[in-house]
């Protein structure tokens, strides 16, 4: 990591942005309507973007629902992979969510992402529960993960 990268809230002017990190990310990407959404009229939402040389290249979003927070969706653009950006992204908003009032973090990863899984781990998380077929898009499992904030 170098030094410019920093850590912010997301706006609504940073859609284009997270756009385009959800389609080169997910095979179900989210649309333009659901992040103006999550920004405008979910209370419970935190979207946090990561910045390097002023350019969004990662955000994470979280819902904060009275102690525990759940990861909604964590993102990288592809050529940012590989230098702990991710690891950077998700402490900051362990960080935030906690400052927040959360004592518990969750979230929902496909049982075949080891990249992801190995990063959960890393920080703390541990395994829950299987989703059944919880991906809309190929039908696969979903390990449900937590961690202790």
């Amino acid at each position: 990591m170098n030094g410019s990268l920093t850590f912010r809230d997301m706006e609504l002017k940073d859609i284009d942005d997270v756009l385009k990190i959800e389609h080169e990310s997910f095979t179900a990407p989210w649309s333009r309507e659901a992040f103006v959404n999550e920004l405008t009229s979910n209370r419970f939402a935190v979207y946090i973007v990561i910045e390097e040389a002023e350019q969004v290249v990662g955000y994470c979003g979280v819902w904060v629902i009275v102690d525990e927070a759940h990861i909604t969706n964590i993102a990288l653009l592809p050529e940012h992979r590989g230098k702990k950006l991710g690891e950077a992204l998700l402490l900051k908003v362990m960080e935030v969510t906690k400052k927040l009032g959360a004592v518990k973090m969750t979230l929902e990863v496909r049982v075949t992402n080891s990249v992801a899984l190995a990063l959960y781990r890393k920080l703390g998380f541990k395994d829950g529960a299987i989703r059944k077929g919880y991906y809309t898009d190929n039908r696969e499992d979903a390990l449900v993960m937590w961690v202790e904030l």
